[in-house]
């Protein structure tokens, strides 16, 4: 059992310090054992709740996360783009940093997704902003999300392909 709440808001881990190829990638990466034991071998390195850990790290065998974000398959998502576009972790993860365990607090569902893409000026943040778990929109979020939409060159893309490949 993997908190959030007390690896971000706790110890101050950024996201992408588990999730490595957000950056880069479709996918944001769930992260290997070697990450976790980066620590773990130092710390609580006789706490029951990690022998999972350790086991994965003596057999090489991978640790089994539960995905708790999971489109379907003929969803295509590509983490990459959004976090090059100003969008925040939390904008679609919600306040990881305050969950002890994972929850979905979005729908994901289509409907959901287009609110954002036909209106990114309300959702868009600046990129120094994107991993941030304590950003606020500005009471001129509109005025703010309108300009970074022009500077990010953000195309609203609804149609089907975009997101259906």
């Amino acid at each position: 059992m993997f908190s959030h709440k007390h690896h971000v808001d706790g110890l101050g881990l950024d996201c992408r310090y588990c999730h490595t190829s957000v950056e880069v990638s479709a996918s944001a990466g769930i992260p290997p054992t070697h990450t976790c034991m980066s620590c773990h071998s130092q710390v609580w390195t006789e706490a029951p709740i990690l022998e999972p850990v350790r086991a994965s790290y003596r057999t090489g065998k991978p640790l089994e996360w539960v995905r708790v974000h999971d489109l379907p398959d003929f969803v295509y998502f590509n983490h990459s783009i959004h976090v090059k576009k100003g969008i925040g972790c939390t904008t679609c993860h919600g306040q990881v940093d305050q969950m002890p365990l994972m929850r979905q607090v979005n729908t994901l569902f289509m409907g959901w997704c287009l609110e954002c893409h036909r209106s990114p000026e309300k959702f868009v943040r600046p990129r120094d902003q994107v991993f941030s778990t304590d950003w606020q929109p500005p009471s001129n979020q509109l005025e703010v999300g309108r300009q970074l939409v022009e500077e990010y060159n953000i195309q609203s893309k609804t149609y089907c392909s975009a997101c259906h490949r």
